[in-house]
């Protein structure tokens, strides 16, 4: 009994023994396995923030081309855009120029038609005088408001130019037209009121309202010729005038062509 007490205290003391040297293995590895678990995860941190670090400078470079594509575009954009108003540019100054060129052109043009305009309006006023006297208020006072609107610095050139040639448009229609109208007639002092009617500027005649005297121009001789032979012919011309009458050959006076002679 003990004997084997004794052995059983031998045993327990190498079992004891033999566990010393693994229970010192076993804490040197674990705080080993502690080392590399920590350098480990160092590893890992610095990993993930070298991965950081990399993204952003992938992030920086996109948004670096990013703005390089954008400024390239930008450039195009510009380039374009000043080739556009070096044109406009260019053709403003071509129109610019233009205009001086007709500014001169028109202050030449000005110099120029004033003095034709005057004597257009002078010929008028010299052609109703000596032409056959019908509507003579009228034409004259037409061709008298031409003369005053001339030296007038308040009627532009233009306007006179109009008024001028609307005057001779109604002069030229007139000899073209079949016409009748009353008026005063004065003839050897005595002004007695008529029925006139025009052939153009072929005939101009006259009648009283009560038929008793017809006659014509003679414009040979500028002045009124009493001839009731043509009573008949003068009242069927004033009814056609009036469209009372069928248009119709008329039988009118007209005075032979008169040649001046030259002295």
């Amino acid at each position: 009994m003990m004997l084997l007490t004794r052995n059983r205290a031998r045993a327990l003391a190498f079992v004891a023994f033999a566990a010393l040297p693994t229970a010192a293995v076993t804490g040197a590895s674990a705080q080993s396995l502690d080392s590399i678990i920590q350098a480990q995860a160092a590893a890992d941190r610095e990993a993930a923030s070298a991965q950081e670090r990399v993204s952003a400078l992938n992030d920086q470079a996109s948004d670096a081309a990013g703005r390089y594509r954008q400024a390239l575009a930008d450039f195009d954009s510009l380039t374009r855009f000043n080739e556009q108003l070096r044109t406009q540019v260019k053709s403003q100054g071509d129109e610019v120029a233009s205009i001086q060129r007709q500014l001169v052109e028109i202050e030449t043009t000005q110099r120029e038609i004033q003095p034709l305009m005057q004597k257009m309006v002078d010929k008028l006023v010299e052609f109703v005088k000596l032409d056959v006297p019908f509507l003579a208020e009228e034409r004259n006072r037409r061709a008298s408001n031409l003369q005053e609107i001339m030296p007038r610095a308040d009627v532009t050139i233009s306007e006179k130019y109009r008024r001028i040639l609307e005057a001779y448009q109604i002069e030229l229609d007139y000899g073209r037209s079949l016409e009748t109208y009353q008026g005063k007639l004065t003839a050897d002092g005595a002004e007695k009121t008529v029925d006139f009617v025009r052939l153009g500027r072929a005939s101009l005649m006259y009648q009283t309202p009560d038929l008793n005297e017809t006659g014509y121009w003679n414009q040979n001789t500028r002045s009124w010729v009493v001839d009731n032979d043509y009573r008949e012919a003068v009242l069927k011309a004033i009814k056609v005038a009036k469209k009372l009458g069928a248009p119709d050959l008329l039988e009118v006076p007209v005075p032979a062509p008169h040649a001046e002679v030259q002295s």
